[in-house]
């Protein structure tokens, strides 16, 4: 069976992390062509390292999802090297800050995620459709907690954020859409291959870290499937998105968050 992203230009900002490594690897290992991006070079070149040990290989680059001008000369660096941008997947760290009540938040806690995130969505996706729209199709894809529909104490703006983003990508997709680009989302909370794990805990539970096995604890009684979503999952479904499979999907968000938020 032919690779899903088989021959595919993908852009991945904030690669470097847990979900940008897991993302990108799968990316790679469904025959795509991934363009690694983030602010710090070491963890891109661990991923991309990881990926060659697959059999794929990958480029990286530093850049800033939330400098325009790194982001638009990136974007057509791709295109003049590869031919095209395909897809392109934001999933650079927003900054939130949980457990402290929103009556006694600082308003720079506050509007951190919300800037971060509305802000880094907007100049990625916005440097992607240009090129996607000249050559008549691609793929815009976004990652949220899912924190827009539900309530709790102790999130912050993440909720808000959340909301911001979402908003932003259907009007997006409304606008796109006659040019054969697609736009859709990813909701997931709380996988616990990007926290720390058992086997290195000491320096993350001196700072207070949580680690996967305590996010398993927490989040698995809660969820519709009693365990929380694996990163592999979370891959799975983006791959499934960017693809040609999904073609008729737009504007709309794939829970993958095990039922822990309700559809």
């Amino acid at each position: 069976m032919t690779p899903l992203l088989q021959g595919k230009n993908i852009v991945v900002y904030g690669a470097g992390g847990g979900l940008g490594r897991g993302v990108s690897r799968t990316f790679a290992a469904e025959g795509a062509n991934v363009f690694l991006a983030g602010r710090r070079l070491e963890p891109l070149e661990a991923v991309a390292a990881e990926i060659a040990a697959d059999g794929a290989r990958a480029e990286v680059a530093v850049v800033d999802a939330l400098d325009e001008r790194a982001v638009r000369e990136h974007a057509q660096g791709v295109v003049d090297r590869a031919g095209s941008l395909d897809v392109s997947f934001n999933l650079i760290s927003r900054g939130d800050r949980h457990g402290t009540p929103l009556v006694d938040l600082a308003l720079a806690d506050f509007m951190r995620p919300v800037d971060n995130g509305l802000a880094s969505s907007f100049i990625t996706a916005q440097a992607a459709a240009r090129h996607m729209i000249a050559q008549g199709s691609g793929v815009i894809l976004s990652l949220t907690s899912g924190s827009s529909r539900s309530q709790g104490p102790g999130m912050g703006a993440t909720g808000s954020a959340d909301a911001a983003t979402e908003a932003f990508m259907r009007h997006l997709a409304a606008e796109v859409g006659p040019h054969g680009v697609r736009v859709a989302g990813i909701w997931t909370a709380g996988v616990p291959e990007t926290f720390a794990q058992a086997d290195d805990t000491n320096e993350a539970r001196a700072a207070g870290a949580m680690t996967g096995e305590d996010v398993e604890r927490m989040l698995g009684p809660m969820t519709m499937l009693k365990r929380a979503p694996r990163l592999q999952q979370v891959a799975d479904a983006a791959a499934f998105l960017a693809s040609d499979r999904a073609a008729g999907i737009t504007s709309s968000i794939t829970n993958v968050t095990c039922g822990l938020v309700p559809g």
